[in-house]
């Protein structure tokens, strides 16, 4: 088999694999309610497959590197959160995700100029986590409609996640770590969301579910740093287990908070019981218990 055609089958491999978890997670997130759909889609859903495949191209230092420029870029994909979330309440889905992929391409963009270190980093998540967070949480509460599936959904994010991956592993050995780590961010899952069910059930109920985003986001962003550090110290296949490690341990800790919140009125004084029609244990609505 000549080099060429084996590079295109195991590309070809790398984007299949890639396009099935992506799709699979991200239906598991439609069912799941606005809450819990928000914390499985700020996993490493479409960046964890990007990077798996780059660890098996490159050494430990490049995906470090890449670590660092996708640190730097998660504070942009908040910035893209805010924005959609804003737009949705009132404008088309034409309008609101071209608005947020235009604040996040510029973001994005003005990245590119800054030598970024950990610490600076660190620095500008917290900015923007100081900023998005405040103003994202009157907009985290909405009714999620039944979603129906239509037929172009599923390869519609599977051709998103798979065009990602190829460019990522094709380009990488060109572009070099920085620019690698930040097409692997680039928000396929969050925007393939917003692709699918702004028109389907309106944009305060899908700008609902990105909201929830804004905390499990802050994980993510900290599984770079944990991938940053842990890559050349403890070569890139343990690095990326911590990473995972990291944002599972993290939206846990958030559902757990989010189920404890819920229930705890209710152990109060006996008079608030949890609607057994709610659909989102993190987002329960709480009735009067018959006296």
């Amino acid at each position: 088999m000549s080099p060429d055609l084996s590079f295109i089958l195991l590309l070809a491999l790398r984007m299949a694999v890639a396009a099935i978890f992506v799709v699979t997670a991200s239906v598991v997130t439609e069912r799941s309610g606005p809450v819990i759909g928000a914390l499985i889609a700020t996993l490493p859903i479409s960046a964890g497959p990007s990077y798996v495949f780059l660890a098996l191209d490159h050494s430990a230092a490049f995906i470090a590197e890449g670590a660092l420029a996708s640190l730097a870029i998660n504070a942009a994909t908040l910035f893209l959160m805010l924005t959609y979330v804003v737009l949705a309440q009132r404008c088309n889905a034409f309008v609101s995700i071209g608005g947020a992929m235009g604040v996040w391409i510029l973001l994005a963009a003005i990245e590119r100029t800054v030598h970024w270190t950990l610490a600076s980093g660190l620095i500008a998540n917290a900015v923007a986590f100081a900023v998005c967070l405040p103003l994202l949480r009157g907009y985290r509460h909405a009714k999620m409609p039944l979603i129906t599936r239509r037929w172009y959904d599923v390869p519609l994010r599977a051709g998103l996640v798979a065009t990602l991956v190829a460019t990522v592993v094709t380009l990488s050995g060109w572009i070099g770590p920085e620019l690698s780590g930040t097409i692997a961010l680039i928000p396929i899952v969050l925007t393939s969301m917003m692709l699918i069910l702004h028109p389907r059930i309106g944009g305060p109920a899908t700008a609902a579910l990105i909201a929830n985003g804004g905390w499990g986001l802050m994980g993510f962003g900290l599984s770079f740093a944990v991938l940053h550090l842990a890559a050349p110290r403890l070569g890139s296949a343990i690095a990326l287990t911590l990473t995972l490690a990291t944002c599972l341990i993290w939206n846990l800790g958030l559902w757990w908070l989010g189920r404890r919140r819920a229930v705890k009125p209710s152990f109060r004084d006996g008079a608030l019981a949890p609607d057994p029609e709610s659909r989102d244990s993190g987002l329960a609505r709480f009735t009067r218990a018959p006296e």
